[in-house]
């Protein structure tokens, strides 16, 4: 079996691009490297009809696992970017992207669950609030390449304390974090665990509030809205910084995803 991989070389840490490039290749993958005026999505779609891949970090997979769900291919995972969360949750070495290239040659396919906001796709959640507003404030540090940006960001705000002022379904909430993820997660003080299933089936959405938010409600389900007065709001997907037009709403998709991994 065969594939197409977009290689995102801008990504997190590891081997080069290019080394991942001749491996892909060698295993008989057609391997684009992603140019500054390319478009992932307009790549993968003009592939032939073969197993769709990314290397690349949670933030460069949404958009050719749109396309393999569009035409119903299999997708594949190359961790190869910072954190990786998508990649663990699969069960993949996150320390080994050319391990992951194993699953274009008789890789055993897993359904698994995707999960929208406003249509659009996330893999692992969306995040609104103190830790949207971190990603935002640390992603314009980074580009003005400031050292200590998540600490700094930090710093500033702890300062201010607001609530972000929406209703979930209607109802108002005081909430300094509202999160929305595909399937359950265990979390702590910004720190993100793993999810034991993605093929649950359901959105989990978590709400804290106070100055230093420790503790989560948590609800389940297969919908949620999320409105505000704004009409925009701060938000992360998939750890990306990105402002959505309000209302929010949320659903899954259950086993959409045709994921394709490194046989055992």
């Amino acid at each position: 079996m065969s594939g197409f991989l977009v290689v995102n070389p801008q990504s997190g840490k590891g081997p080069k691009a290019e080394d991942l490039r001749e491996e892909a290749e060698r295993r008989g993958v057609d391997t684009h490297l992603l140019g500054p005026d390319d478009d992932a999505a307009e790549l993968a779609r003009a592939a032939r009809e073969v197993p769709l891949g990314v290397a690349g970090g949670d933030g460069s997979l949404a958009a050719v696992a749109e396309v393999a769900i569009e035409r119903d291919l299999p997708f594949v995972v190359v961790p190869f970017g910072t954190r990786n969360h998508f990649a663990r949750d699969l069960g993949l070495d996150r320390d080994d992207p050319f391990a992951a290239l194993a699953a274009f040659d008789g890789g055993i396919e897993r359904n698994v669950d995707v999960g929208r906001v406003n249509r659009r796709l996330f893999l692992n959640n969306v995040s609104l609030g103190l830790y949207a507003n971190l990603v935002h404030r640390r992603e314009h540090h980074r580009r003005r390449g400031e050292a200590l940006a998540r600490l700094k960001a930090l710093g500033i705000l702890l300062r201010r304390p607001g609530a972000l002022g929406v209703s979930i379904d209607g109802r108002p909430v005081e909430a300094r974090v509202v999160f929305v993820s595909n399937n359950h997660y265990k979390l702590d003080l910004f720190s993100i665990g793993e999810r034991e299933r993605l093929d649950e089936g359901l959105l989990h959405l978590y709400v804290a509030a106070g100055w230093l938010p420790t503790a989560w409600e948590e609800r389940s389900g297969g919908h949620f809205k999320v409105d505000a007065q704004a009409g925009r709001l701060r938000a992360a997907v998939d750890g990306e910084p990105e402002e959505l037009e309000t209302p929010l709403g949320f659903e899954i998709e259950p086993a959409a995803l045709r994921a394709l991994v490194p046989p055992r």
